[in-house]
């Protein structure tokens, strides 16, 4: 371990960090009235306790009121978050973590209608795609009080004890005076790129003379905007030589691309099914070049990467933040050379996409992040060793026995199928998604490791629960699709989990209706797209897949818009008729209820979710202490279950996840955490 590169220390002025992993800047939506409190310094502790360098909060901390957070940011303007700050800095010090932020003034990406009302403010009076707000164009005495809303945050974070900042310039207020695309500034901030620069080292200027030498500041930058009429690599690197030569900056953090659309956004942060690493050699040459602290993160999300990265010295700290969100605990199991233990990052950006849709920042298969202050991220064992039966091996029966395992507990996992992995084995079916598969993967092997014993191909009974004499018994059963919906024809209809599985073959002139919005239709689509058939996506929502959000959409939109597949929102399937050898799908529309179009196919594919497999459930239910009941409180605060209904009963029983009503991956898992982390 002592010859690992990981683990060496790296030395930037007066600061060693004590190895090269960090979490980038990244705004995991936890503040609570725009301060980090409590919940916010658990997250980030949790980090450090495990060993990581360097934690950078916030993606990004707000420096102003016309900077308004289009989800839940620090509010940096604030002179009340200096005690918050330092009481997360101080204790992520207390083991040997480094903490620093990233400042920041969104311009353009942000809206007017948020918080105080006030016109977005860019170098242009061009509209960011993503946010959609027309900025007004910067005058003199705008630029002026910016630079002294950064200068002023900046004084801020020293003060609370930081050991340094960032501050962001791609995509918001900095990158938008930067490129000839957004900068329509005359002298002396609009034009040459002399001009185009001027702002942001009036900004490191004003900041630098503020906070002194001792307090690092860096620059998270794209290197190549990647857009015509953007600034392009050979000027990304006159700007890096630039920023090193001022004399004001200690390190750089390199990325590549552009944010300002979904597509443009998910290249920059890449996600399952996308190369991992995809701009480490760009950084790598940037480093090179200028002979200079490079940080850079961009999905490496497994240690081997993370290691070359670092070892054929392309850059000097590297980011993996999304691999701490699925496990916070990485660098000590690097240190204790358990690296196989890892809980994987998958890929599937639940945490970004949530965000960006208002919601808080969670890892699809480990709970706990983000709800430190409730859930736990290692499970402490049982007082008493207890007997515990888990029927199913999805998501959350997979959980559910892992967690028993770790309480303890003789755990004995039954299954119908001849392996784990539920309704995750069809998601991994897809090319692009095999990397689901993992979550199902890790805990098999963890159980294995604990000595939890497994049933394959047993169709569970109650007599075979009772059998064990369990003291609780965890029903994931998952569920099946729905296939009565339609007023008329529900026999006609194919499942799309019959185009997943292979079952069934594609057709050549397919409709596919979807009135779920996950994943399962457009996965279908992709693949009856691939096989060359005609298709056209239907839908009751007004836009496509709402449940699949924006950065997993893209690689889905690319796919089917070079296939053409044909797209037909606000329309409703009623039913599906037979003509000779066409099937006639009869269309409607809740905003016009009898429309009466038709489509006259050779296959329709219907995804109406799914329905609870909950037989097993209610046959069980009669013999437990708790009757199925859940006392609610308890289960939001993180406490143990004590309903008690029926004296006779022999043992707890809960149902998690599908085999309760359909929702999502991380819902499953959530549930088995929060019920068996207390059995």
């Amino acid at each position: 371990m002592k010859n690992d590169p990981l683990l060496q220390p790296l030395q930037i002025k007066h600061l060693t960090l004590k190895n090269r992993i960090m979490l980038t800047s990244h705004e995991p939506a936890y503040p609570v009235d725009g301060m980090p409190k409590e919940l916010y310094r658990a997250y980030h502790v949790e980090r450090a306790k495990a060993g990581v360098a360097l934690t950078m909060t916030a993606g990004s901390a707000a420096v102003a009121k016309d900077s308004p957070p289009v989800f839940n940011n620090i509010l940096a303007y604030k002179d009340e978050v200096v005690p918050w700050m330092k009481a997360l800095t101080d204790e992520c010090h207390e083991h040997g973590t480094a903490v620093m932020i990233q400042l920041t003034h969104l311009g353009r990406r942000t809206r007017w209608d948020k918080a105080d009302w006030l016109p977005a403010v860019s170098a242009s009076n061009k509209r960011e795609a993503s946010h959609r707000a027309y900025p007004k164009k910067a005058e003199d005495w705008d630029i002026e009080r910016l630079i002294k809303d950064y200068v002023d945050a900046a004084e801020r974070m020293h003060a609370a004890g930081l050991d340094g900042l960032e501050i962001q310039a791609y995509g918001h207020l900095m990158d938008q005076f930067w490129s000839p695309l957004t900068n329509q500034l005359d002298s002396p901030y609009g034009g040459s790129l002399d001009n185009r620069l001027r702002f942001t080292f009036d900004v490191l200027k004003g900041i630098r003379e503020r906070v002194g030498d001792k307090f690092l500041l860096g620059v998270r930058y794209t290197g190549d905007e990647c857009l015509p009429g953007g600034f392009g690599a050979d000027e990304g690197l006159e700007i890096s030589h630039r920023l090193k030569n001022s004399g004001l900056v200690d390190f750089l953090n390199v990325v590549k691309g552009h944010i300002d659309t979904d597509p443009g956004l998910t290249d920059v942060i890449p996600i399952q099914g996308m190369p991992s690493a995809p701009h480490l050699d760009f950084a790598g040459n940037i480093r090179e070049a200028v002979d200079f602290p490079v940080f850079h993160g961009a999905k490496i999300q497994d240690v081997a990467t993370a290691r070359h990265a670092i070892a054929s010295g392309k850059i000097d700290m590297v980011g993996m933040t999304r691999a701490h969100m699925a496990d916070p605990h990485l660098v000590r199991k690097i240190i204790e050379g358990k690296e196989e233990t890892i809980r994987p990052c998958v890929g599937a950006n639940y945490c970004l996409d949530r965000i960006y849709q208002g919601g808080a920042a969670y890892c699809i298969h480990n709970a706990a992040t983000g709800r430190e202050t409730t859930m736990p991220h290692t499970i402490p064992l049982a007082e008493k060793r207890r007997k515990i039966v888990v029927i199913g091996t999805g998501p959350g029966g997979m959980e559910a026995a892992r967690v028993a395992a770790e309480r303890g507990h003789e755990v004995v996992v039954m299954e119908a199928a001849d392996g784990p992995g539920g309704q995750v084995r069809l998601t991994a079916q897809s090319e692009r998604r095999r990397e689901m598969m993992s979550i199902i993967d890790w805990r098999y092997e963890r159980c294995q490791e604990m000595g939890v014993e497994f049933r394959f191909n047993l169709f569970a009974e109650a007599d075979d629960v009772l059998a064990e004499n369990p003291d609780a018994v965890i029903v994931a059963t998952g569920g099946l699709p729905n296939d009565q919906e339609l007023r008329e024809g529900n026999e006609l209809a194919t499942s799309c989990w019959d185009i997943l599985s292979g079952h069934v073959k594609p057709g050549k002139n397919v409709l596919i209706y979807d009135d779920t919005g996950d994943h399962v239709a457009l996965q279908a689509a992709e693949i009856i797209a691939k096989s060359g058939a005609k298709v056209e996506f239907m839908t009751s929502d007004r836009s496509m897949a709402p449940e699949v959000m924006a950065m997993n959409l893209v690689p889905y939109m690319r796919t089917l818009q070079q296939l053409d597949v044909r797209f037909s929102p606000t329309l409703r399937l009623t039913g599906i008729k037979r003509d000779g050898a066409e099937l006639v799908g009869l269309v409607n529309s809740d905003y016009v209820m009898d429309l009466g179009l038709e489509r006259r196919v050779d296959q329709i594919l219907v995804n109406f979710a799914t329905l609870p497999m909950e037989d097993l459930y209610f046959d069980l239910k009669p013999h437990s202490t708790n009757l199925g009941a859940v006392n609610y409180d308890d289960l939001i605060d993180g406490r143990v279950q004590t309903v008690e209904k029926n004296p006779e009963g022999k043992f707890q029983l809960f149902r998690i996840g599908d085999a309760v009503a359909q929702r999502n991956t991380h819902a499953a898992i959530y549930d088995a955490l929060r019920i068996v982390k207390d059995l």
